[in-house]
Order: structure tokens, then C-alpha cells, then sequence
């Protein structure tokens, strides 16, 4: 299998060079580009993961849909989709619309293992053609340790009487009035 490279950036948001996913995140790491993805079914449910327990940073919090990082060469759009079909084997022909919600948002935070996440993160809601009872899913047990579909409001008010339990990315995002409208909050 392939390494996967990330694009590195400097802090105007510019791409300088690239390097291997897996050595980039460290107690330094660098800012490098990102997305992060909130996927609303038909009927308006919420699809929400719960990280790998054996993931570098942040293992068994919830958060959002799906993330990822585009490649070298790889616009946004193509990396969800493929994101989507790798992380939670998600068919992306079954994405109906997708919508940048938050286009610059960029965050930086360390989880207590020291390690830190540096990205300039936009940020996605892509409606499913289909409901969540309908909405085959296979996640990747590397990513995804278990998932559950939930009305937006009922995880809203869980990250903000909770934010402990959540990504901080994922409460982060939720700050941010274009995100919460695109949810229907």
C-alpha cells in the first residue's frame, strides 16, 4: 500500500511542500491541509463515529461523520469522496449534495498524550440520497470504532453539556453559525 502524503502549509494557508502522513503528526506538527465531513441523511439524522481505540490522537471520542486529508494533487472534493468510501465504505454515489459549511476553519490543539493536530480544516455537510435506515455502511475498523445516527440537536446539546466527550474539532466546528445553519440548528 501506498504512503499517504499530506500537504504541508505556511500560515498564510499556502502550500510549501508535502510529507508522509504518518510521521507528521508528532508533538510538532506541522499546519497542513485537512477536511472534515458531517453527513445528514435524508430524513435529517446525524451520522456520528466514535474514533478507534487505537488511534494516535483523540481514540474513542465521538465526533463528526468522517476526516481526512487531501493529497498532493487531490482536490477537496475528490479526497472526500474517497475519504468517505475508505473510512465509513460509505458508496459516494450516494451523496446527494455536498456543501463547504465553514471554507477557512483552521484549528490547533494537543491531545494529552502531547501530541498535536495543526490544520486548516474546511468544513463539509453532505446529504445522503438516501435515510439512515437505508445508508449501508461499512466503517473501517482502523478508523471507526462504532457508529450511531442521532438528530443534530440531541448531539449539540450533548457537546455542549459534554464538550469532554467529543473531538475538540468536532465542538470547535459546532461554534460556528454557517456549520449549525447547514445542520438545521
Amino acid at each position: 500500500m501506498e504512503r499517504e502524503e499530506v500537504v504541508l502549509l505556511n500560515s498564510a494557508a499556502e502550500p510549501i511542500g508535502t510529507a508522509f502522513k504518518d510521521e507528521v503528526h508528532t508533538t510538532e506538527t506541522p499546519l497542513h491541509l485537512a477536511f472534515s465531513c458531517w453527513l445528514l441523511s435524508a430524513d435529517g439524522q446525524l451520522l456520528m463515529t466514535r474514533r478507534a481505540l487505537d488511534k494516535t490522537t483523540w481514540p474513542g471520542a465521538w465526533t463528526n461523520s468522517f476526516c481526512g486529508h487531501p493529497g498532493p494533487s487531490e482536490g477537496l472534493e475528490a479526497a472526500l469522496y474517497r475519504r468517505a468510501a475508505q473510512e465509513i465504505g460509505l458508496d459516494p454515489e450516494l451523496i446527494a449534495s455536498l456543501e463547504c459549511a465553514v471554507p477557512d476553519f483552521r484549528y490547533r490543539t494537543v491531545d494529552t498524550s502531547g501530541i498535536v493536530e495543526n490544520e486548516v480544516c474546511p468544513v463539509f455537510v453532505a446529504r445522503l440520497s438516501v435515510s439512515a435506515a437505508d445508508a449501508v455502511l461499512a466503517p473501517s475498523p482502523a478508523e471507526v470504532d462504532t457508529w450511531e445516527w442521532t438528530d443534530p440537536a440531541r448531539l449539540a446539546a450533548a457537546a455542549q453539556a459534554a464538550p469532554y466527550a467529543f473531538s475538540p474539532w468536532l465542538v470547535l466546528e459546532l461554534d460556528h453559525a454557517s456549520l449549525r445553519t447547514a445542520l438545521g440548528l
